[in-house]
């Protein structure tokens, strides 16, 4: 414990400032395409139509907030300052003007109006998940998640997508030394989309409640046990594409990373024959090992 009487040396806080500074240096990570940004302020760089017009929606609602900021503020400060009574401004004695009152209540409906437009345009878009051309199933499992292709091309594909084994091990590590741009994002299996195509997202959870969020995407939908929820995106370009589950769900709600990967019409034809050619291959073991009672239920099963 520090000394009270000993005096503050000014040297040893910058260094120790300085000391600080170098540590979090040394564990910088460059920006992440697709993902977060070092020193990030604004929304992720948009991959969807939908995502680039929640951007302009933002910015053209913090531009009504800002220009209603300055004009009232400015109104009001101006008035303190303009009328204040060292220079002699004696309080008025109205106590009502239909003109104040009619411009009070018909500007801000005016606002209003012209914010709800856009936004209401928005919101439905956000919604609209008809004519898909891929739907997968997502479903939310402590700490993983569970990706089922239902419709469209890659139907019958299913598979569990978890954090990379070597970002755990590094984060129960402390984190030392340099991390990855990528560190807990990273995982075993990424789900995998064509690109230009719209792909329906179900989302249900097998346990507590999460949320399947993708920020390039524009797309944040939650996913609660006994319940099914959708929302879509299409990408408007291929890469990888980041997200996290954003719905408190446990003591290892930070490993559960999500990863898109977006890839063109025929690189995703081929992944989808690959997956599908790796099937059996994968199916044959889980069918030698089944249980005796298993194969005993299934031979006493009657023929449909």
């Amino acid at each position: 414990m520090k000394n009270p009487s000993q005096p503050w040396n000014p040297l040893a806080t910058v260094g120790a400032v300085a000391a600080t500074l170098f540590a979090q240096a040394a564990h910088a990570v460059n920006d992440l395409p697709g993902g977060p940004a070092n020193r990030q302020l604004n929304l992720h760089t948009p991959a969807t139509k939908l995502a680039q017009e929640q951007a302009d929606l933002h910015v053209f609602m913090m531009v009504i907030c800002l220009a209603i900021f300055v004009v009232v503020f400015g109104v009001m400060f101006y008035s303190i300052w303009k009328h204040r009574k060292s220079v002699g401004h004696q309080p008025a004695t109205f106590h009502e003007s239909v003109k104040v009152e009619i411009a009070w209540t018909v500007i801000p409906f005016i606002i209003v109006i012209a914010m709800a437009i856009p936004a209401t345009r928005t919101v439905i878009a956000q919604k609209d998940t008809s004519n898909a051309d891929l739907t997968i199933k997502v479903t939310g499992y402590q700490w993983r998640w569970g990706y089922d292709y239902l419709k469209g091309e890659g139907e019958g594909i299913s598979f569990i997508s978890s954090l990379d084994n070597e970002h755990r091990i590094l984060s129960n590590n402390g984190a030392k030394g340099a991390a990855p741009d990528n560190y807990l994002l990273k995982v075993d299996n990424p789900l995998v989309v064509p690109v230009g195509k719209k792909v329906r997202i179900i989302t249900t959870s097998s346990d507590v409640i999460h949320a399947f969020a993708v920020p390039s995407f524009g797309i944040k939908q939650d996913a609660i046990p006994g319940f099914v929820r959708d929302t879509h995106f299409r990408a408007e370009r291929t890469g990888d594409f980041y997200g996290q589950c954003q719905e408190l769900c446990g003591k290892e709600h930070a490993y559960m990373p999500i990863h898109v990967k977006v890839l063109s019409e025929a690189d995703y034809a081929a992944w989808v024959q690959q997956k599908k050619a790796a099937a059996p291959a994968a199916e044959a073991p889980k069918a030698a090992q089944a249980p005796a009672g298993d194969v005993v239920a299934q031979a006493a099963a009657p023929a449909k």
